[in-house]
């Protein structure tokens, strides 16, 4: 699909989903008075990340006192079909993370219920619910519907039925998202940011959901390499955190 075809069919699906008018009107702004958003800091940040990233497995000793060695061997079969359900799959989205420590997060932290953001295949998903499953726990799940994809029924597609009674999935961007979920779910014990990639999008994102972490939980964000909206949030807020290289990439992680 060329690029032009892509950006239209697009606007198409947006014009026909009213309750995305909202969003409709941010991506507009983002890409083109706030082209730079995107990469706001990222030479900053990638500096700092690379001078203080651990492994996730250092990450999750130090900051869990666990070892991460036996979530594979433990989740074999499952971690074996749900990898088989993404090759199966038509349509091309995100890939697994750092599994081990969104699963850890929640086993230390005793989880009952976890606010993530951005799902796609559904791997961090996954890792999140076989932890809260023991606990009779909740996942809510805030996803943007892939409008240029055709891609919605595949949203979470890597998730056995056994597990999606604990699921609650809100297909809407973040800012529509997140405070519906506030309204049913108030407070968390983990939450997980992997969503709007911009500088304005995270800060405003991160800032909201560390007001519904209580206090002990755990904090995690994907990509914080993007831009400085991580960094800056943490140092806005004198919070130590640990960054995780993983795959090229880096992820921040820390205990309220």
């Amino acid at each position: 699909m060329s690029e032009i075809l892509r950006v239209l069919k697009t606007f198409i699906a947006y014009l026909k989903r009213p309750d995305l008018y909202p969003e409709l009107g941010r991506k507009i702004v983002k890409n083109t008075v706030n082209r730079g958003n995107a990469f706001k800091g990222k030479e900053k940040t990638n500096s700092w990340a690379a001078s203080t990233a651990v492994t996730q497995k250092e990450a999750v000793a130090m900051l869990f006192g666990i070892d991460i060695d036996p979530f594979r061997t433990s989740y074999a079969d499952i971690l074996k079909t749900a990898d088989q359900r993404e090759k199966e799959c038509p349509i091309k989205m995100g890939g697994p993370g750092a599994l081990e420590l969104i699963y850890y997060a929640c086993e230390f932290a005793n989880a009952k219920s976890v606010v993530e953001t951005g799902v796609a295949y559904g791997w961090s998903s996954l890792a999140a619910l076989l932890s809260l499953e023991k606990r009779g726990g909740l996942l809510y799940s805030s996803d943007m519907p892939y409008l240029a994809q055709d891609g919605d029924q595949y949203v979470g597609y890597v998730v056995p039925e056994n597990l999606k009674p604990n699921w609650k999935l809100f297909r809407f961007a973040d800012k529509e998202s997140l405070p519906k979920i506030f309204t049913e779910n108030p407070s968390f014990d983990v939450v997980h940011y992997d969503s709007d990639k911009s500088y304005n999008g995270r800060f405003w994102a991160y800032n909201e959901l560390y007001k519904h972490l209580r206090k002990g939980g755990i904090f995690i964000s994907d990509d914080i390499g993007d831009n400085s909206a991580y960094q800056d949030f943490c140092e806005s807020n004198n919070i130590k955190t640990t960054v995780v290289e993983y795959e090229g990439k880096y992820i921040g992680v820390f205990v309220k």
